[in-house]
């Protein structure tokens, strides 16, 4: 039986594979920089988002198995990723 947490993980991934597949299509459709551009400019809206639910999920999912301290560790991680991210 798979894991309940390990299959909304995946589904989401799968689902956010499946939109980068179609924003390239999309992409090869439009056939313009400028169009190509704001496509790939909502992609990078959904990745942050796509990053942390896993993420919030995978913790919950492990939440019994590691203490307050590693969590933190964990939570640290994600919150320098995403300062990488944000930071102009």
């Amino acid at each position: 039986m798979i894991n309940k947490f390990v299959l909304s993980m995946a589904a989401i991934r799968i689902i956010s594979g499946s939109l980068e597949v179609l924003a390239a299509l999309l992409m090869i459709r439009l056939n313009q920089v400028e169009k190509a551009l704001l496509v790939n400019s909502g992609l990078a809206m959904v990745g942050p988002f796509v990053l942390l639910t896993t993420t919030t999920i995978g913790m919950l999912g492990i939440a019994d198995k590691l203490s307050f301290g590693k969590m933190a560790w964990v939570l640290l991680g994600v919150s320098f990723i995403f300062f990488g991210i944000l930071k102009k």
